[in-house]
Protein backbone atom coordinates (compact mmCIF):
# COMPACT_ATOMS: atom_id res chain seq x y z
CA UNK A 1 0.00 0.00 0.00
CA UNK A 2 2.85 2.48 1.02
CA UNK A 3 4.59 1.81 -2.61
CA UNK A 4 1.42 2.30 -4.68
CA UNK A 5 0.72 5.39 -2.50
CA UNK A 6 4.33 6.99 -3.38
CA UNK A 7 3.55 5.71 -7.33
CA UNK A 8 0.61 7.80 -7.20
CA UNK A 9 2.19 11.63 -5.57
CA UNK A 10 5.45 10.46 -7.65
CA UNK A 11 6.55 13.37 -9.74
CA UNK A 12 4.74 13.43 -13.60
CA UNK A 13 7.44 12.03 -15.23
CA UNK A 14 6.06 8.89 -13.55
CA UNK A 15 3.06 7.60 -15.97
CA UNK A 16 1.65 5.95 -13.13
CA UNK A 17 0.85 8.89 -10.49
CA UNK A 18 -1.47 11.24 -10.49
CA UNK A 19 0.55 14.01 -12.40
CA UNK A 20 1.59 11.85 -15.30
CA UNK A 21 -2.20 10.82 -15.76
CA UNK A 22 -2.62 14.64 -16.42
CA UNK A 23 0.48 15.28 -18.17
CA UNK A 24 -0.84 12.36 -21.19
CA UNK A 25 -4.61 13.85 -21.19
CA UNK A 26 -2.26 17.46 -21.45
CA UNK A 27 -0.27 15.88 -24.38
CA UNK A 28 -3.50 14.61 -26.28
CA UNK A 29 -5.03 17.56 -26.20
CA UNK A 30 -2.02 19.51 -27.54
CA UNK A 31 -1.74 16.40 -30.56
CA UNK A 32 -4.71 17.41 -30.91
CA UNK A 33 -4.39 20.86 -31.64
CA UNK A 34 -1.43 20.43 -32.99
CA UNK A 35 -2.43 18.57 -36.23
CA UNK A 36 -4.95 21.13 -36.40
CA UNK A 37 -2.50 23.74 -36.28
CA UNK A 38 0.22 22.53 -38.81
CA UNK A 39 -2.13 20.00 -41.49
CA UNK A 40 -0.52 20.65 -44.82
CA UNK A 41 3.28 22.29 -43.25
CA UNK A 42 5.86 19.96 -44.82
CA UNK A 43 8.66 21.16 -42.28
CA UNK A 44 8.23 21.78 -38.45
CA UNK A 45 10.39 23.52 -36.21
CA UNK A 46 9.74 22.63 -32.21
CA UNK A 47 11.93 24.18 -29.54
CA UNK A 48 11.06 22.78 -26.14
CA UNK A 49 12.41 24.88 -23.34
CA UNK A 50 13.35 22.50 -20.22
CA UNK A 51 12.00 19.50 -21.96
CA UNK A 52 13.64 15.90 -22.65
CA UNK A 53 13.96 13.29 -25.26
CA UNK A 54 11.68 10.75 -23.81
CA UNK A 55 9.06 13.18 -23.64
CA UNK A 56 8.62 13.34 -27.44
CA UNK A 57 9.27 9.36 -27.92
CA UNK A 58 5.90 7.17 -29.13
CA UNK A 59 4.20 9.67 -30.47
CA UNK A 60 3.05 8.78 -34.27
CA UNK A 61 1.91 12.37 -35.50
CA UNK A 62 6.09 13.56 -34.38
CA UNK A 63 7.13 12.44 -38.26
CA UNK A 64 10.87 12.46 -38.18
CA UNK A 65 10.81 13.49 -41.68
CA UNK A 66 8.24 16.59 -40.78
CA UNK A 67 9.02 17.53 -37.01
CA UNK A 68 12.39 18.35 -35.72
CA UNK A 69 13.01 19.50 -31.89
CA UNK A 70 15.41 21.27 -30.23
CA UNK A 71 15.53 20.57 -26.84
CA UNK A 72 17.24 23.82 -24.75
CA UNK A 73 18.40 23.05 -21.14
CA UNK A 74 21.30 24.46 -18.98
CA UNK A 75 23.40 21.86 -19.61
CA UNK A 76 23.68 19.97 -23.36
CA UNK A 77 22.06 16.38 -23.57
CA UNK A 78 22.50 13.04 -25.31
CA UNK A 79 20.03 12.71 -27.76
CA UNK A 80 18.87 9.00 -29.98
CA UNK A 81 16.38 10.32 -32.22
CA UNK A 82 17.26 11.67 -35.63
CA UNK A 83 14.95 14.31 -35.26
CA UNK A 84 15.63 15.56 -31.69
CA UNK A 85 18.90 17.60 -30.99
CA UNK A 86 19.87 19.25 -27.55
CA UNK A 87 21.49 22.55 -26.78
CA UNK A 88 22.55 24.07 -23.97
CA UNK A 89 21.03 27.54 -23.18
CA UNK A 90 18.84 29.75 -20.64
CA UNK A 91 15.02 30.22 -20.89
CA UNK A 92 15.60 33.86 -19.75
CA UNK A 93 18.20 34.73 -22.48
CA UNK A 94 17.45 32.84 -26.23
CA UNK A 95 19.91 35.58 -28.26
CA UNK A 96 21.28 32.78 -30.04
CA UNK A 97 17.65 32.66 -32.01
CA UNK A 98 16.30 34.94 -34.52
CA UNK A 99 13.06 36.20 -34.12
CA UNK A 100 10.42 33.51 -35.18
CA UNK A 101 12.82 30.56 -35.68
CA UNK A 102 10.54 28.14 -34.63
CA UNK A 103 7.12 27.69 -36.23
CA UNK A 104 6.17 26.44 -32.15
CA UNK A 105 7.94 26.81 -28.68
CA UNK A 106 6.82 24.69 -26.09
CA UNK A 107 7.21 24.60 -22.75
CA UNK A 108 5.87 22.05 -20.07
CA UNK A 109 5.86 23.15 -16.59
CA UNK A 110 9.05 25.28 -16.67
CA UNK A 111 8.72 28.97 -16.11
CA UNK A 112 7.41 28.31 -12.29
CA UNK A 113 11.16 26.96 -11.82
CA UNK A 114 12.49 30.61 -12.52
CA UNK A 115 13.15 31.78 -8.90
CA UNK A 116 11.54 35.23 -10.02
CA UNK A 117 8.96 37.19 -11.48
CA UNK A 118 11.57 39.23 -13.70
CA UNK A 119 13.14 36.09 -14.79
CA UNK A 120 9.43 34.34 -16.06
CA UNK A 121 8.94 38.03 -18.00
CA UNK A 122 11.81 37.56 -19.74
CA UNK A 123 10.92 33.74 -20.81
CA UNK A 124 7.70 34.91 -21.65
CA UNK A 125 9.27 37.69 -23.62
CA UNK A 126 11.45 35.36 -25.48
CA UNK A 127 9.20 32.87 -26.45
CA UNK A 128 6.67 34.89 -27.87
CA UNK A 129 10.16 36.68 -30.01
CA UNK A 130 11.34 33.36 -31.78
CA UNK A 131 8.20 31.37 -31.45
CA UNK A 132 5.45 32.02 -34.31
CA UNK A 133 3.08 29.89 -31.79
CA UNK A 134 3.79 28.89 -28.23
CA UNK A 135 2.58 26.08 -26.24
CA UNK A 136 3.37 26.82 -22.26
CA UNK A 137 2.24 24.99 -19.45
CA UNK A 138 2.34 25.71 -15.62
CA UNK A 139 0.41 25.29 -12.78
CA UNK A 140 -1.74 27.16 -11.08
CA UNK A 141 -0.93 28.89 -7.88
CA UNK A 142 -3.99 28.67 -6.04
CA UNK A 143 -4.82 25.53 -6.26
CA UNK A 144 -5.15 23.53 -3.01
CA UNK A 145 -2.46 20.89 -3.40
CA UNK A 146 0.92 22.34 -4.19
CA UNK A 147 2.39 19.99 -7.38
CA UNK A 148 5.68 19.76 -6.55
CA UNK A 149 6.12 18.59 -2.87
CA UNK A 150 2.10 17.13 -3.01
CA UNK A 151 1.06 19.00 -0.08
CA UNK A 152 -2.16 20.97 0.49
CA UNK A 153 -1.58 24.73 0.40
CA UNK A 154 2.04 24.24 0.53
CA UNK A 155 3.15 27.08 -1.36
CA UNK A 156 1.80 29.85 0.72
CA UNK A 157 3.78 28.07 4.14
CA UNK A 158 6.97 30.40 5.36
CA UNK A 159 10.40 29.12 3.70
CA UNK A 160 11.66 28.54 7.29
CA UNK A 161 8.79 26.16 7.91
CA UNK A 162 8.36 24.47 4.69
CA UNK A 163 12.10 23.69 4.82
CA UNK A 164 11.44 21.79 8.42
CA UNK A 165 8.96 19.73 6.83
CA UNK A 166 11.00 18.85 4.02
CA UNK A 167 13.61 18.06 5.89
CA UNK A 168 12.38 16.97 9.45
CA UNK A 169 9.50 14.63 8.16
CA UNK A 170 8.34 12.57 5.26
CA UNK A 171 4.90 14.23 4.53
CA UNK A 172 6.42 15.46 1.29
CA UNK A 173 6.15 12.33 -1.03
CA UNK A 174 6.76 10.32 1.86
CA UNK A 175 10.53 11.05 2.51
CA UNK A 176 12.03 13.33 3.61
CA UNK A 177 14.59 15.80 1.32
CA UNK A 178 17.99 16.63 1.78
CA UNK A 179 18.59 19.92 2.78
CA UNK A 180 20.58 21.56 0.06
CA UNK A 181 18.39 19.91 -2.43
CA UNK A 182 15.09 21.15 -0.24
CA UNK A 183 16.95 24.55 0.54
CA UNK A 184 18.00 25.36 -3.26
CA UNK A 185 14.00 23.89 -4.55
CA UNK A 186 12.21 25.98 -2.03
CA UNK A 187 14.37 29.02 -3.59
CA UNK A 188 13.85 28.14 -7.67
CA UNK A 189 9.88 27.52 -7.37
CA UNK A 190 7.81 30.71 -7.68
CA UNK A 191 4.07 29.35 -9.03
CA UNK A 192 2.08 31.88 -11.36
CA UNK A 193 -1.72 32.65 -10.73
CA UNK A 194 -3.89 33.43 -13.88
CA UNK A 195 -3.82 37.24 -13.82
CA UNK A 196 0.12 37.03 -13.74
CA UNK A 197 0.19 34.66 -17.07
CA UNK A 198 -2.48 36.42 -18.96
CA UNK A 199 -0.05 39.04 -18.77
CA UNK A 200 3.18 37.43 -19.60
CA UNK A 201 1.07 35.59 -22.43
CA UNK A 202 -2.24 38.52 -23.39
CA UNK A 203 -3.17 36.74 -26.94
CA UNK A 204 -3.24 33.26 -25.69
CA UNK A 205 -6.16 30.78 -25.33
CA UNK A 206 -6.53 29.12 -22.56
CA UNK A 207 -6.63 25.58 -21.28
CA UNK A 208 -7.83 24.77 -18.14
CA UNK A 209 -6.79 21.23 -16.35
CA UNK A 210 -9.64 21.02 -13.96
CA UNK A 211 -9.67 18.97 -10.32
CA UNK A 212 -13.20 18.75 -9.14
CA UNK A 213 -14.19 21.47 -10.66
CA UNK A 214 -10.85 23.95 -9.58
CA UNK A 215 -8.43 24.66 -12.02
CA UNK A 216 -5.04 22.38 -11.19
CA UNK A 217 -3.31 24.14 -14.07
CA UNK A 218 -3.32 26.35 -17.59
CA UNK A 219 -1.92 25.97 -20.90
CA UNK A 220 -1.75 29.07 -22.40
CA UNK A 221 -0.96 29.03 -26.21
CA UNK A 222 -1.83 29.77 -30.11
CA UNK A 223 -2.56 26.07 -31.67
CA UNK A 224 -5.68 25.57 -33.30
CA UNK A 225 -8.92 27.76 -34.93
CA UNK A 226 -7.89 31.20 -33.40
CA UNK A 227 -10.24 32.86 -31.04
CA UNK A 228 -9.84 35.79 -28.90
CA UNK A 229 -7.99 35.43 -25.87
CA UNK A 230 -9.80 34.58 -22.83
Amino acid sequence: MKKKIKTLFAPSDEPRSIGGKFRLRRFRFFEEKFLETFEGQEKIKILDVGGTENFWTNHNFILPERVSITLLNLEKEKTRLQNVSSLSGNATDLSQFKDNSFDLVFSNSVIEHLHTFENQEKMAREILRVGKNHFVQTPNKYFFLEPHYALPLFQFFPSSIAFLVLTKTKLSRMQKWEPEFAKAYLNEIRLLSLREMKGLFPQSQIYFEKVFGMNKSFVFHTLGAKKDPA
